[in-house]
């Protein structure tokens, strides 16, 4: 049987660009364990900072985090619940600004009189 040059030509080049192509990051295996890296799993899905992080129970034996986004130039932050396993968001929800300082209620008082 007889190859054809240019069928060999055109099929190496393929063969050579499927043979280099890593993976672009490496994936964590096992549940998420710290709280940093939970927090870094919310701040890539939100581009936020995060400010918080807690061990919550989920749908499973390795339960989940909570965790608190703040979000620079936004009215709203988020929450995002992670689940331990898949190092995926189970849900995302709006929420005030965590770690913002309470808004004053009304406008400043002024007392007049003597000094």
């Amino acid at each position: 049987m007889r190859i054809h040059p240019l069928a060999l030509a055109l099929c190496v080049p393929a063969l050579v660009l499927s043979a280099g192509t890593t993976k672009a990051g490496k994936r964590a295996s096992g549940p998420v364990t710290s709280s940093k890296e939970a927090k870094a799993i919310a701040e890539q899905e939100t581009g936020g900072k995060a400010v918080s992080a807690r061990r919550t129970a989920l749908n499973g034996a390795s339960g989940g985090w909570e965790v608190e986004v703040r979000m620079p130039r936004e009215a709203q932050g988020w929450r995002c619940v992670i689940d331990a396993d898949t190092h995926l968001i189970h849900t995302k929800t709006r929420i005030p600004q965590p770690g913002a300082k309470a808004k004053p209620e009304g406008s400043p008082r002024v007392i007049k009189g003597t000094r």
